[in-house]
């Protein structure tokens, strides 16, 4: 199989949010994309307006491994391989500790834990035909500290990095390299509905994380960046 000519780069999760964001950002960057989102005829028209050359909008449901297989099956159909992978989809319910909510947390294990491995596992061999593959896994900074009782979402994210750090050692002499950015709050329907009493104009922009991951994306394997932290309030790593 030889190496499509653009650089093709999927992208999880791409409809709004942060992953609309870096949808637009890289398509106006150049590149060849691929979005898994759960309603395709419901894609932003700064995306469907996209040439069809350029484009390829593919239903993806997280919580089910076939769709995750049918993406990235039509995706090398299409383009003739793949080149990266933006892990974004994820979903944040809000259950604590003393929470009997097993299946809230059975539901964030699949989307934010689970999903994103499972793609990781389907693109490697083309990564690999790449010669410069790339993983960007979207996790949060719930992934590396704990504050507050969201303690199911802590958990999806901890493990979300274990599997990002583990893809990351295994992908290394193929020339994949994988990075895990860390946001705090972003501006989001997500932060919108379970982080209500932080202001929106305070929080980091979607942009701002499109614009680290189109950076990322022009680095040489010799520069490889494992993890991006980031986040509109100071934090004590």
């Amino acid at each position: 199989m030889e190496k499509p000519a653009k650089r093709v780069i999927m992208i999880s999760g791409a409809n709004r949010g942060i992953g609309r964001a870096i949808a637009e950002k890289l398509l106006g960057d150049g590149y060849l994309l691929s979005l898994g989102v759960r309603n395709p005829g419901q894609l932003p028209q700064t995306l469907a307006s996209a040439a069809e050359s350029q484009l390829l909008c593919h239903s993806y449901d997280a919580r089910d491994r076939e769709s995750a297989k049918s993406w990235v099956d039509a995706t090398a159909e299409k383009f003739g391989g793949i080149d990266g992978l933006v892990n974004n989809a994820g979903i944040l319910h809000t259950n604590g500790l003393e929470d009997d909510a097993e299946d809230l947390l059975d539901d964030m294990w699949e989307v934010n834990a689970k999903a994103p491995l499972r793609l990781t596992r389907l693109v490697f061999p083309y990564l690999r035909i790449s010669g410069s593959g790339r993983v960007i896994d979207i996790i949060s900074m719930s992934g590396k500290r704990v504050k507050g009782d969201w303690v199911g979402y802590s958990m999806s994210k901890y493990a979300a990095m274990a599997a990002s750090q583990t893809a990351r050692l295994k992908g290394w002499d193929d020339g994949i390299r994988v990075t895990n950015i860390c946001p705090g709050f972003v501006q989001s329907d997500m932060t919108v509905e379970n982080a209500p009493s932080f202001p929106q104009e305070n929080m980091s922009r979607p942009e701002d994380v499109a614009q680290v991951v189109s950076t990322l994306l022009l680095l040489t394997n010799e520069s490889a960046v494992p993890e991006i932290t980031m986040n509109c309030v100071f934090e004590t790593l």
